[in-house]
């Protein structure tokens, strides 16, 4: 590293000033100080869940912030939707200790964007040098960098690192009109599925209304946050984002705060949480009261969708894994991730494990392709 620049960790985001650390950021709401203030204001992040912030800041001589990353001390591998469970059990078994490990991650978001943060001029080789000390220096087994960029990806394999593919499905916006100009690039069959669908959510008797951060109502964080808890109850999860989380995530990030929202005779029924990036929707959380046919299926990627060609947003990213969202037009993408491990045969291991990961995802990808709902051109 630069021995001009300083590195430090902070255990909280707000030791570090908002605007130098969203400076270095690409505007990307979930590594934007806001967001992360706000876990960590609420007790989302912490000892309760087992994320400790450890955050990277590289300064220049002058004291200027040049980098940051967000990191986190972790005890576990969970909320991070890039699973190496199986690394660390491995390695345990053999008699290593995978545990504490440095994670460099949006908690519990699974939105791909940059996470090496830093203004124009410095390299990604800087960040991969001062984690690599942060690794030493916290007494961690590796480092793991998840849902970066492909930039950043292929930056940190240069430095020595393994990098990791994964899948995501995203829906592109391609210039159209309206939502009928949508429907109308799909196939015939599938483009009457969905009118059936709406169809039979339209006669649902719900009221469905898309609502900005500002216009939500304590009473409604409240119920969503019902709502969470049981969609995390339904998959055997952990309830790690607090309900005070919700009304201070949008008191900081307002209008970047996008609900969609469905009640019936003023009783609340469902609502699904995105949030507004520069070029993205990104869809974060869904919760119901009770079950209504399509209603996931409305609120999620549909009503994503229609927002995105009202307010001309290049793309809807609807959160990890479900095939089912290629049907309503989201397609399979690549994320990234990479890996610093310290233990050389674990690092041999793993690194083997990646090579043949490798082509299976994206021979699975391919195959995934195959099946788009949109017609041939």
């Amino acid at each position: 590293m630069d021995q001009s620049l300083t590195l430090s960790l902070h255990p909280a985001i707000a030791e570090i000033p908002a605007a130098e650390w969203d400076a270095c950021g690409d505007g990307n709401p979930f590594t934007s100080h806001a967001f992360l203030s706000a876990l960590e204001d609420s007790g989302s992040v912490g000892r309760r869940t087992g994320w400790l912030p450890q955050h990277l800041a590289l300064r220049d001589e002058a004291g200027a912030l040049l980098a940051c990353a967000p990191c986190y001390a972790k005890a576990h591998s969970y909320g991070e939707y890039v699973f190496d469970h199986g690394w660390a059990d491995a390695f345990e078994r053999a008699g290593g200790r995978y545990y504490p490990k440095l994670q460099v991650a949006s908690p519990f978001s699974p939105v791909p964007g940059a996470r090496l943060l830093r203004r124009p001029g410095v390299p990604v080789a800087a960040l991969a040098e001062a984690l690599r000390q942060a690794m030493g220096a916290l007494e961690c087994s590796s480092v793991h960098v998840t849902f970066c960029t492909a930039e950043e990806s292929a930056a940190l394999a240069d430095a020595g690192w393994l990098p990791r593919l994964g899948t995501q499905f995203h829906w592109h916006n391609r210039g159209y009109a309206d939502f009928d100009a949508f429907l109308g690039a799909l196939s015939s069959r599938k483009r009457k599925a969905l009118r059936k669908e709406r169809a039979s959510v339209a006669a649902s008797g719900l009221d469905i209304r898309t609502l900005r951060g500002p216009e939500v109502t304590a009473a409604q964080w409240r119920a969503f946050h019902r709502f969470y808890l049981n969609t995390v109850d339904g998959r055997w999860g952990s309830a790690y984002l607090s309900a005070a989380f919700w009304p201070l995530l949008a008191e900081r990030l307002g209008d970047k705060v996008v609900l969609m929202w469905a009640g019936r005779d003023g009783e609340p029924v469902a609502g699904a949480l995105n949030l507004l990036g520069p070029d993205a929707l990104h869809g974060r959380n869904w919760g119901c009261a009770e079950e209504v046919p399509f209603l996931h299926f409305e609120l999620c990627y549909l009503r994503a969708i229609e927002f995105a060609i009202q307010h001309g947003i290049p793309r809807v990213e609807a959160g990890a894994q479900g095939e089912h969202k290629i049907q309503r037009g989201y397609l399979p993408v690549e994320t990234h991730s990479a890996h610093l491990i310290a233990h050389p045969g674990l690092r041999r291991a793993v690194a083997q494990f990646l090579d043949a990961e490798r082509p299976a995802l994206r021979e699975r990808m391919a195959a995934l392709a195959e099946l788009s709902p949109y017609r041939a051109e």
